[in-house]
């Protein structure tokens, strides 16, 4: 029996399987209501009244304290004998590699061919609203963080939940919390396993294919398949058997790099129309208020705007505070800022720019795919955008999709390691067990879809974002008091009143 077909019985195996929980999950993670005659998740709706309630209740943190942020990821306010294993700017870059990828390159395309170029005003405006978002889970990422007998680190909602609950509401906030924590964990891991691992593998081998000649060409085998896997698998297994440190010295280079590759292609095509630039971004600000895309409608603009932004920065779905966590510092609320550039890194600077290059390129391809829903294509249409100035562009975005995925697994590796670890303990042999698993399921990506696996893992990293959410409202006066506590600190650096080392040690939590 053949490899390819060996991997189609077990595709079509698992599919048939779970095809019908995953047809369920996803009605009711994702359900709609009509709005202006065009569909509305609610789920979507849920993340961004939290990041208008937190941008109100922080008093627009995420723009009266942006300097103070890149302060904090320049290292300004870094203090000596802090607890933690990484520094904010390799904190930043952990966290970003996670969000940072596909959905930048293709999902943007997807926004502006349904919604309309008007979809990009409210792409960005979402992700201004999750910049405050982010800063209240990841402060408590920190808060409530353990830092474990070996130095090494563990945060995220599986953390912060129970004893945030608990230091709040007593005993029966715990006993919410410890539940609250087991079903994070799960959907963490879930959605590691599947969406962070074995898609973004299939999905950059699926580019290679494309440029190497296709089904017939030199990767398109089932031999060429399992290389790439394997190699992958190589690459992420031995990054992730050196931790968060190994994690985020990898991404501290390789996040600005494919950012700087794909931003600099942007500029040129940009640059090439830079007469189209006014007209481009005229028609973006006049469509977001009087669209012409397939959703039709200001509504069905900003909510495709919306929804993609969701999906892309997962600003509210307690995947970043993760990564966060591990960082060097004293007062929790300084790496709550540092993460609200998160998503002005991801929505408001590249998913605009993707935005911006498709509308001033005008690809043929965009045109058809705004008038027919059917013929919607992803990274062809950034693809045919960038072709329209660069012809050897198809290269350069396999590049960029390579880096975006590997960065991309080796984050969600971490982020699963920490869901597995709070489930199933800390042994040596329970973590060894699981970058096992983490990195046969890399080899896997590239030979299978399971594509009903997938869509299961984005419906249950979604319900986390209830979860989370809810968490967050309970908990934002802690983060107040710890924002008030470290602007204090600020003024008191700044004014030199303090000096590095001072500040006594924060107040956390060492396991063995």
């Amino acid at each position: 029996m053949s490899l390819d077909s060996v991997t189609q019985s077990v595709d079509q195996a698992v599919s048939g399987f779970f095809e019908p929980i995953a047809t369920w999950l996803g009605e009711v993670v994702f359900y709609s209501v009509s709005v202006g005659g065009a569909e509305l998740p609610l789920i979507v709706a849920w993340l961004v009244v939290a990041g208008l309630v937190f941008t109100g209740w922080f008093g627009f943190v995420q723009i009266r304290k942006f300097r103070l942020a890149v302060d904090v990821v320049r290292g300004k306010y870094d203090e000596k004998g802090s607890a933690g294993e990484v520094n904010h700017f390799q904190a930043l870059t952990a966290a970003v590699s996670g969000t940072v990828g596909l959905g930048n390159i293709a999902g943007v395309a997807v926004a502006v061919s349904i919604g309309g170029p008007g979809a990009t005003f409210w792409m960005i405006l979402c992700g201004l609203l999750g910049m405050a978002t982010k800063f209240v889970e990841v402060t408590l990422g920190v808060k409530y963080r353990e830092v474990h007998a070996d130095g090494t680190v563990s945060g995220g909602p599986m953390h912060y939940l129970p004893k945030g609950l608990a230091e709040r509401f007593g005993a029966g906030g715990k006993k919410l919390g410890k539940v609250l924590a087991v079903l994070a964990s799960f959907m963490v891991l879930f959605f590691g396993l599947f969406g962070g691992n074995l898609f973004q593998i299939n999905q950059s081998y699926a580019q290679l294919v494309s440029v190497t000649g296709g089904e017939d060409g030199l990767m398109g085998s089932s031999a060429g398949a399992l290389f790439f896997g394997i190699l992958i698998a190589a690459l992420v297994g031995i990054v992730l058997l050196g931790g968060i440190r190994s994690i985020a010295t990898v991404t501290s280079r390789l996040v600005p790099a494919m950012a700087g590759i794909y931003i600099a292609a942007c500029l040129v095509v940009i640059l090439v129309h830079v007469t189209a630039v006014p007209a481009a971004i005229g028609t973006i600000i006049e469509g977001a208020f009087n669209p012409e895309g397939v959703a039709g409608g200001v509504l069905g603009a900003l909510i495709i705007g919306f929804k993609r932004a969701a999906f892309s920065n997962e600003a509210g779905l307690g995947s970043a505070p993760i990564a966060h966590s591990a960082v060097k510092t004293k007062h929790p609320a300084s790496e709550g800022l540092v993460a609200l550039l998160e998503p002005f890194i991801d929505t408001v600077v590249i998913c605009t720019m993707t935005a911006l290059t498709i509308v001033i390129a005008n690809p043929a391809s965009w045109a058809e795919a705004r008038k027919d829903p059917e013929s919607i294509g992803g990274v062809t249409i950034t693809s045919d955008a960038f072709e329209t100035v660069l012809p050897w562009f198809p290269y350069i975005l396999t590049v960029a999709v390579l880096l975006f995925a590997i960065s991309t697994v080796l984050t969600w590796g971490y982020y699963g390691l920490k869901a597995w670890t709070h489930l199933f303990g800390r042994s040596r042999t329970s973590e060894l067990t699981y970058k096992v698993v983490y990195t046969l399921f890399a080899i896997t990506g590239s030979l299978l879809t399971l594509q009903t696996l997938i869509d299961m893992a984005d419906a249950v990293l979604f319900m986390l974002a209830v979860i989370n959410i809810i968490g967050l409202y309970l908990l934002a006066p802690v983060v107040k008091r710890e924002l008030n506590s470290f602007l204090e600190f600020v003024r008191a650096r700044n004014a030199g009143e303090t000096a590095e080392g001072d500040e006594d040690q924060e107040s956390v939590k060492t396991t063995v």
